[in-house]
Parts: C-alpha cells; sequence; structure tokens
C-alpha cells in the first residue's frame, strides 16, 4: 500500500483529482463512524481504557497505534519533527488532503511512522497509551494559536485539521474488530 501512494504521488495522477473536488469546500463526504465528531472520537478513544483487542496490523500493537494517533495531534501543535518541502505540501499534499477531504475519509498505510516521530513504544501500558491521546486531543482543543504546518497536507485551518485527526483516527480504528468499532 505504501508503494502504491507513493506511485499515485508521484505520477502525479493525484493532481488531476484536484479540480473535481476543489469546488466541493461546501459538501464534503461525512465522516465514517464512530468518529463524526470529536467528541464521539473522545468516548470511543476513552472506552478503550479497559479493551485491548488485537489489531488486524502485525507491525503495531492498540498501544503503539495509540501513540501515534496522539503524536499526530501533538506534532500540529509543535510542528512535525521531518516536514516535506514546500512545493510537495503545496502540490501533492493539499491535493491527497483536498481528495480525502472530499470522500470523508483517509487511507494510508497503517504501519507508517511520522517522519521523525520518535519511536512508539510497544510495552506502554494501555491506561497510559490512552491517556496521552486523550491529553493530545484536550490540548489541540485548548490552544488558542495558529496550528502548525502538516507534514504533506501544509496550512490546514483548525477545522480542516480537527477533521484529518479525525479521519486518520477513523483510518486506525479500522484495525480493530467489529465491537470496538462502534
Amino acid at each position: 500500500m505504501k508503494m502504491q501512494r507513493r506511485r499515485l504521488l508521484h505520477s502525479g495522477a493525484l493532481l488531476a483529482a484536484v479540480p473535481a473536488t476543489a469546488g466541493l469546500a461546501g459538501c464534503q463526504g461525512s465522516l465514517p463512524v464512530p468518529f463524526a465528531d470529536w467528541a464521539s472520537a473522545r468516548s470511543a478513544v476513552a472506552a478503550l481504557r479497559d479493551s485491548a483487542p488485537a489489531l488486524a496490523n502485525p507491525r503495531w500493537n492498540l498501544v503503539q497505534m495509540l501513540q501515534h494517533a496522539a503524536q499526530s495531534i501533538e506534532f500540529s501543535l509543535q510542528g512535525f519533527p521531518e516536514p516535506k518541502p514546500a512545493w510537495f505540501q503545496a502540490t501533492l499534499g493539499s491535493a491527497a488532503f483536498a481528495l480525502f477531504d472530499a470522500r470523508g475519509a483517509m487511507s494510508h498505510s497503517l504501519d507508517e511512522p511520522i517522519p521523525g516521530a520518535p519511536a512508539l513504544d510497544a510495552a506502554l501500558a494501555l491506561p497510559a497509551a490512552v491517556q496521552r491521546l486523550l491529553d493530545a486531543m484536550d490540548a489541540f482543543d485548548a490552544q488558542s494559536g495558529p496550528l502548525r504546518p502538516h507534514f504533506a497536507y501544509g496550512e490546514l485551518t483548525r477545522e480542516q485539521f480537527r477533521r484529518a485527526h479525525l479521519m486518520h483516527l477513523a483510518n486506525h480504528w479500522q484495525q480493530l474488530p467489529t465491537p470496538q468499532r462502534g
């Protein structure tokens, strides 16, 4: 899947989708259940505190997935460690976000770390991983200043970033067994 995404991005095929999606700002796709809004995402994350389902992804366990989601939110506040070049963010990256935003869903390699992010701790206790993600979500809500550019998508508004985080979490949530999906 990682190679397919790179091939798509490098081929410029994604740029062809921009005109089709650029005019859809007022009619983006609805977000996948259970993450139609921030409150439902928080509730779903909190519900994992006492449950440790195995993920369908063999490279990461649940606590690593939760840490990865937390990192994404934290980096939107602090800055991403290895951003793509500005030209990438302004072209292919923003086109990818426009496509995901129009679909209301993101798809990406579910075991690919954020470039330059610290390693994920596979042995972290589940309650600590859940709390880190909840804390990151709270920090995002509490932050009133500007957000940092996404490493691939570039500058996003607060609502675009919230939507990106919800789509990101929902994409990873697909790895959970059906009862935890909502």
